[in-house]
């Protein structure tokens, strides 16, 4: 049998540690080691303790959950869970901690989150499992700079390349240190769908525009694709391209079946036919086996293939799905996709 997992508790309320703890009590792969009050107890116990996983609230005195955070991705990297009243989906907070290194995140137990508290605590198990298990090289603080807006952006680059991407769950953290990372004059047009609700989507392309150099923006109906824009596309939605000549466009429809996962298969089976060799396919964290037919698509029309490396994911299914499904050009961490995307399409 394997060692617990080593949790360490990082709150400034003691209820709510005693609380958390009690949770983990139950789980025989979990161990407490430790509880800090605020950031910097945390800092002095990491060294000491060694966790192998990392609780963080964000309102606390002393040091805060943030601050505390990006010291400990750029000093002692150890895979944390945000949970706080502030970390709800869509929240820009949330969006902050998932750039500073944050693995994933989860508001605290509450009677009125809708949830009853036996459901709350055992999606905190699961997440505080899941992201025990991402692969420590992953996990760190990637700087982005702040879009300058009095750099001028040319009013528009021809799209010479489409690349699809798909994630789910863990997909916020993948993205925030893909995207900013995308160099302004992509040739290549990058169309994203992410397994979220559509506020918490316009929520997280607004944020993502703030912080790249790519123009980010929310995918809507008849959209013309540009070179060097990102389009940030609900799973709720099916996706497809529409070309004329060499001009393209998107189609946007609500899903038919809500329940059902098959945005990602749709966008890549669409862009696999419209770019065919300059098209690419991008599959990121997320359950479930959407992207994986798709990506096969646009492998068979001479597109290339790149996965996340599933280690690095907080959610392995979908990356492991497309390994298995086709002949995949890369598997790499999502540090190192941006990179590659801006060499294809300089």
């Amino acid at each position: 049998m394997n060692d617990p997992y080593k949790l360490l508790i990082v709150d400034d309320s003691k209820l709510i540690r005693r609380a958390i703890s009690n949770i983990f009590k139950s789980q025989d792969n979990f161990q407490v080691v430790g509880e800090a009050g605020n950031g910097k107890e945390a800092l002095e116990m990491l060294p000491k303790l060694n966790p192998d996983v990392v609780t963080m609230d964000i309102n606390m005195p002393v040091m805060d959950g943030l601050t505390a955070l990006k010291h400990i991705m750029i000093k002692n990297p150890k895979p944390t869970v945000m949970l706080s009243s502030l970390t709800k989906e869509g929240a820009s907070v949330t969006f902050d901690a998932l750039k500073y290194g944050a693995i994933d995140f989860i508001p605290k137990p509450s009677r009125t989150n809708g949830d009853s508290l036996g459901e709350q605590e055992l999606n905190i198990i699961k997440k505080v499992n899941l992201a025990a298990e991402v692969e420590i090289e992953s996990v760190k603080y990637i700087r982005s700079v702040p879009k300058d807006e009095s750099c001028k952006r040319p009013d528009e680059i021809e799209c010479k390349g489409l690349i699809a991407m798909g994630a789910s769950e863990g997909g916020y953290g993948a993205l925030l240190k893909i995207i900013p990372q995308i160099i302004p004059d992509l040739s290549a047009a990058l169309l994203v769908v992410i397994y979220a609700a559509s506020q918490h989507v316009d929520a997280f392309a607004s944020y993502l525009d703030s912080h790249s150099s790519v123009k980010v923006k929310r995918a809507k109906d008849k959209d013309p694709v540009e070179g060097g824009v990102c389009y940030l596309c609900s799973g709720e939605e099916y996706v497809t391209i529409h070309s004329t000549g060499n001009k393209y466009n998107l189609q946007i429809s609500p899903s038919p079946f809500a329940g059902r996962r098959g945005s990602i298969n749709m966008l890549m089976f669409s862009v696999a036919e419209a770019m065919g060799m300059r098209s690419a396919g991008v599959i990121l964290s997320g359950s479930g086996e959407d992207g994986a037919e798709g990506l096969g698509e646009i492998v068979r029309t001479g597109g290339t293939a790149i996965v996340q490396e599933p280690k690095s994911c907080l959610c392995r299914e979908m990356a492991i799905s497309a390994i298995d499904s086709c002949d995949v050009d890369l598997v790499i961490s999502e540090t190192k996709i941006a990179s590659e995307i801006n060499n294809f399409y300089v």
